[in-house]
């Protein structure tokens, strides 16, 4: 935060006193001395040019940058005088240049309280609190009742009025708002940053014919600059008037304004409208400006993502990778895009990686978990899924998947513990019911096998595995009928099951079925096919950044 004199640095509303600087700088500075000096005749027994050495001497060394000698000289002044407002006002400036926000404040204030009409205190007070929006969450609000006291002795002050706009449009007054920008001069409302206060009000009013109008005239203006449009970001969040914010944003590149934070800024809208194409664009364009950052590549990655490019998401992931070796967020990111891709064993170094250098993330150790139930030894996935269960216990979907684990990993009383505590959530009831009933399957109870198969489809009517479960059932019991009814709904449901097909040939074939032949070549093409998925799934692949 850099003050200058009475003059804070410029805040979210640009300075509209002077169109050439971005805070009071260049008025305020000038009229430092002579309103510091005013309050001298008010101060008994002191001589004039004492104190104006006092006050001259302190602005010289903040101007100079000196801030540890002005505050002796000010601390000085202020034993003789502790209550002059003119010493205060520099004291509050110098606390302020100094990051001392509570101390600047109330050296202001006490300054204002000396002296009620003091306008460069109100100013300074004023211009403190919306540096300080992003600590003091009351800031916003007290800043517009710093301008509104100053506005009640001093009606047609242009600053205090542009301020007081600003602020009231940040904080929703969008009406409040409009009435102070018709106070200023004719020429002062055409200023940039009163157009763009004006454009935030009307979208705040949903006025998007005159937020548009206000819109085009502030980006033609010549000399609008980046902070007018981004100043009025916050007031525009709920986007009541559709592309403004893109619009405007766009406006400031076509102009070679955008920095790298607002093209930043640009490429999120283009995300959040969909435009991914363009959103990417950008994100690489920043990359060609500014130094490669893993934020940069980390948001490239997710836009490569949403188009489907996951070689490309790869690609950024593994620059990144290289930039922060010890970031455990990238290797989940790369893992899970494996996952993505079929690429288990990448997938698999990737997530254990993330999960050494993070192991207190339940949902590394669930993706990890969940990747190794597809590797050789599914037992050594249960650790995972169990440290998952320990950090979310309220997670029901931790101990279903649990379950399963033991189930594949032939531990049928875990898994049966494990799938019936979990068999009354909604949503881990189909898969729980579905695996209690193939372990009763499995088992050889065939009657508690039908009613936990049945649950789960009473929970989810269009989930194939337990129709094609039921139908493996009813086949073990010679119910040839009520089998082929199963079978025959899990392929309509899914026609790529492989359980489902498998049993289906079965049961033709036992039953000498005419359809058999032509099942049987249907189940080798699934069964191909899964089997170049799983060749597909074991690859490993070279990523280059």
């Amino acid at each position: 935060m850099r003050f200058r004199l009475r003059a804070l640095s410029s805040p979210p509303g640009r300075s509209i006193a002077d169109p050439k600087m971005g805070a009071l700088a260049h008025a305020l500075i000038l009229a430092g001395v002579a309103a510091a000096l005013s309050f001298f005749v008010f101060t008994p027994n002191l001589k004039a040019t004492s104190k104006a050495e006092m006050l001259q001497q302190a602005q010289q060394l903040i101007q100079r940058g000196d801030l540890t000698a002005a505050r002796t000289q000010l601390s000085q002044a202020l034993r003789t005088f502790p209550q002059d407002p003119g010493l205060l006002n520099l004291l509050g400036v110098v606390e302020a240049q100094q990051g001392n926000y509570k101390a600047a404040e109330a050296a202001f204030q006490r300054a204002i309280g000396g002296a009620p009409d003091f306008t460069g205190a109100y100013l300074n007070l004023g211009r403190l609190y919306q540096e300080a929006a992003s600590k003091d969450p009351a800031a916003l609000k007290k800043g517009a009742d710093t301008y509104e006291r100053l506005l009640k002795f001093e009606p047609n002050n242009t600053e205090a009025n542009y301020q007081s706009a600003f602020l009231l449009a940040r904080l929703g007054s969008f009406r409040v708002s409009l009435e102070r920008l018709s106070r200023l001069p004719a020429a002062a409302q055409e200023r940039p940053q009163a157009l763009a206060v004006r454009c935030a009000d009307y979208a705040g009013l949903k006025e998007c014919a005159r937020a548009e109008d206000a819109a085009g005239r502030l980006l033609k203006h010549p000399d609008l600059t980046e902070s007018d449009v981004v100043s009025i970001l916050p007031a525009l969040a709920d986007r009541r008037c559709g592309d403004l914010v893109p619009r405007l944003l766009e406006g400031l590149d076509n102009r070679q304004l955008a920095s790298a934070k607002t093209l930043y800024e640009l490429a999120l809208s283009y995300e959040q409208r969909g435009k991914l194409d363009r959103a990417r664009a950008t994100l690489e364009r920043i990359a060609q400006r500014e130094p490669i950052s893993v934020p940069l590549l980390t948001k490239l990655a997710r836009v490569a993502d949403q188009q489907g490019d996951h070689e490309g998401t790869l690609g950024y992931l593994a620059h990144a990778r290289d930039l922060e070796p010890n970031n455990p967020a990238i290797h989940f990111f790369f893992g899970m895009v494996c996952v993505e891709m079929n690429l288990a064993e990448e997938a698999y170094r990737s997530l254990k990686k993330a999960v050494t250098l993070n192991p207190g993330n339940p949902y590394y150790n669930y993706a990890l978990g969940s990747v190794m139930t597809s590797r050789r030894d599914v037992r050594e996935s249960y650790p995972y899924f169990r440290k998952y269960c320990e950090l979310k216990p309220q997670d029901p979907r931790g101990r279903l998947a649990l379950g399963i684990a033991y189930f594949y990993g032939h531990d049928p009383e875990l898994a049966r513990q494990e799938l019936e505590a979990v068999a009354n959530y909604r949503e881990t009831a189909p898969g729980a019911h579905f695996f209690l009933g193939r372990l009763a399957n499995r088992e050889g109870k065939f009657s508690e096998a039908v009613q936990e198969l049945q649950k789960a489809l009473e929970a989810n009517p269009q989930y194939a595995d337990p129709y094609a479960e039921l139908g493996l059932v009813y086949l073990k019991q010679k119910e040839y009928a009520e089998a082929e009814k199963a079978l025959l709904k899990a392929v309509e449901i899914d026609p790529e099951s492989y359980l489902a097909n498998l049993n289906l040939m079965a049961l033709y074939q036992r039953t000498r079925n005419p359809r058999a032949d032509a099942q049987v070549k249907r189940f080798e093409e699934i069964k191909k096919k899964r089997e170049e998925r799983s060749r597909e799934f074991m690859r490993t692949i070279e990523v280059r950044p």
